[in-house]
């Protein structure tokens, strides 16, 4: 059984820099076996974060096939990224497109587009880039093996 990705919006009231209360939505992404674990996991890592009351507002399937983290800490957005890998039908000699989700951190566009030429450097067969986005998400978190036990 593999773990999933789940997309995980939040509403609660957050503090601004200038001291005002302001109800916020907020998403994030969150690695699980089911919707079950997925909400369960997204509150534990919520709790340090959040003060007072909030309302887990939604939960879905992110179909997503890999999510490319970058080490440079001022990497602080999310980009949605569509990649299509395009094989040879041999029997009519048509091209056909598959196509693929990722999500890449980075600290802007340019970034992305450099991160995700690194992510799909080792790959066989060619592919392009279909679009890149940036997403809502503030933060991912990974299944972690200490959850386990």
């Amino acid at each position: 059984m593999s773990n999933e990705w789940f997309e995980c919006k939040v509403r609660y009231e957050k503090t601004m820099e200038t001291g005002l209360l302001r109800r916020v939505s907020e998403s994030y992404l969150v690695d699980a076996l089911s919707f079950t674990e997925a909400e369960r996991r997204f509150i534990e890592e919520l709790k340090p974060l959040i003060s007072g009351e909030y309302t887990v507002t939604d939960i879905k399937r992110a179909r997503l096939a890999e999510v490319v983290e970058s080490t440079d800490a001022s990497a602080d957005r999310w980009f949605k990224a569509k990649v299509a890998f395009l094989t040879l039908d041999e029997k009519t000699g048509a091209e056909k497109r598959t196509t693929q989700q990722l999500l890449v951190q980075a600290t802007d566009f340019r970034a992305a587009v450099a991160a995700l030429d690194k992510a799909m450097a080792g790959t066989l067969g060619d592919w392009v880039i279909v679009s890149i986005a940036e997403t809502g998400i503030m933060d991912v978190y990974r299944y972690r093996q200490a959850e386990a036990s």
